[in-house]
């Protein structure tokens, strides 16, 4: 994962996703992993919290699905994306511009893996008390009902907290 620490625009974080999905694909391959069997969850090319320019949805969808193309083999099944940070609703815009894309190869599924992109408004639904867990399955529904119509390019925005999840220096 391409943390979004640090003001690198698009272009750089391509550039930097590109080598390190081709060094995990040669690893793997050099394993002797079935690729077949695989999924590859990594981040969307996106710029650095401080860069001036975020890009829009289309212009990341097109730099992510490039560096994929340029990256990893077709025979992956599917790239299912980290958040990294994104709020809910810029992941959920970003990931259905990609499945929109036209005129580029688009190989392997590509959906969501997210964790503080879909569990923020649930989180914040539920504040922890019994007497909110209803909502907090609505939101939960909500944000899987929009990602998943996202993952077919068919997500119509507006349904998503857009409240960034971006943690400056976050450690794993």
């Amino acid at each position: 994962e391409i943390l979004t620490d640090g003001g690198h625009d698009l272009e750089e974080c391509a550039r930097v996703s590109e080598l390190v999905f081709r060094t995990v694909m040669q690893a793997m391959l050099d394993q002797g992993l079935i690729i077949e069997g695989t999924l590859l969850k990594p981040n969307m090319v996106t710029a650095g919290a401080t860069c001036a320019d975020q890009g829009s949805p289309e212009k990341i969808a097109w730099y992510t699905v490039r560096t994929l193309s340029r990256s990893i083999v077709p025979a992956l099944p599917g790239v299912v994306f980290l958040s990294g940070g994104q709020s809910e609703e810029s992941a959920s815009l970003n990931l259905n511009a990609m499945n929109k894309l036209q005129n580029i190869q688009r190989p392997w599924a590509l959906t969501f893996s997210y964790g503080r992109a879909l569990q923020q408004s649930v989180l914040k639904a539920w504040k922890g008390s019994a007497d909110n867990v209803a909502a907090a399955q609505a939101s939960l529904l909500e944000r899987a009902q929009a990602n998943g119509s996202a993952a077919k390019g068919e997500y119509q925005g507006g349904s998503g907290d857009t409240a960034s999840t971006y943690v400056a220096n976050y450690s794993y």
